[in-house]
């Protein structure tokens, strides 16, 4: 993360007082453990795997995600602090400890976030889980109509674009839904892919079959050092699903910044400070985050 915090120069903005304050980040994944970086600031947790009622994370994908978003930097000196240190978590586990999981455990988690974002004043969720294409169309269908429901009631839902590309049309659902803001990695062309086993270019690419524009944004997603589920210790991982919390990361100081935004609001705050200079004909993307500019 310190890597993280000196491309989009995260200090700047921490030091003027935008850490994501008030503002809450529902994470659908893994699971959480208690690491000593979100002391004080985890809301609750909810277990459609196995309805356990205290927050653990037998995988450590989640813990990890949550990190990038909104870890202290505590444990490590704030070396490894995450992108918005002040804002509240509300971890939703979805995934088993070998990271499978089904449209049926989504659609439960989603009800029960959509009854409970009042109480918890969710404002952001995070979804660094894709499924395949190969999937039912049915279910592909309908993760996709639940994943917009989360946005129509006032939540910004920011999603992995996945890890299949560089084909074009490979992004993973639900990130090839329409209104949601989709995130690809910025440096999966950089020689630190080597050694992590993904290959050159791996994040998901559009258009869609719907020749939707996927993804909008990209952040860096390579080679991140975040939390991790053993004695509030740190590890590394690599792809989307860690480019897509530093972006919702940065939606809650934003959102911290200008708490009316909605939903819509923010994708286009998004679109208009895009650093469009990394973008390149064949990749069709809004730009990479430019975090300064979008709190500008």
């Amino acid at each position: 993360m310190e890597r993280i915090r000196e491309l989009l120069n995260t200090s700047y903005l921490h030091k003027r007082g935008y850490t994501g304050k008030g503002i809450t980040v529902a994470v659908m994944d893994t699971g959480l453990f208690c690491h000593k970086d979100f002391a004080g600031r985890v809301m609750g947790f909810y277990d459609v795997i196995n309805g356990e009622k205290e927050c653990y994370d037998d995988n450590g994908h989640g813990t990890h995600v949550a990190g990038i978003i909104g870890s202290s930097g505590c444990a490590g000196m704030g070396q490894y602090m995450g992108m918005a240190p002040g804002c509240n978590l509300l971890p939703i586990k979805v995934l088993d400890r070998k990271g499978g999981g089904n449209t049926d455990q989504v659609k439960e988690a989603i009800e029960w976030l959509l009854s409970q974002k009042e109480k918890y004043r969710v404002r952001i969720l995070n979804i660094s889980v894709g499924m395949l294409k190969n999937a039912g169309e049915e279910e592909q269908v309908e993760l996709i109509k639940l994943v917009e429901d989360v946005w129509d009631a006032g939540i910004v839902v920011v999603a992995a674009a996945g890890n299949n590309g560089p084909a074009e049309n490979s992004v993973t659902i639900p990130g090839i839904c329409r209104s949601i803001i989709t995130v690809g990695s910025s440096d999966d062309k950089e020689q630190i892919v080597r050694g992590q086993g993904l290959r050159r270019g791996y994040s998901g690419r559009g258009p869609t079959d719907s020749c939707v524009m996927k993804p909008e944004i990209l952040a860096p997603g390579t080679q991140i050092i975040s939390c991790d589920m053993k004695e509030n210790g740190y590890t590394t991982k690599s792809g989307t699903s860690m480019a897509t919390p530093v972006v919702a990361g940065a939606i809650a100081l934003l959102l911290s910044k200008y708490p009316w935004m909605t939903p819509k609001d923010v994708k286009l705050k998004l679109y208009h400070t895009a650093d469009r200079s990394c973008d390149s004909k064949w990749l069709h993307v809004w730009g990479c985050l430019d975090l300064v500019k979008l709190l500008k």
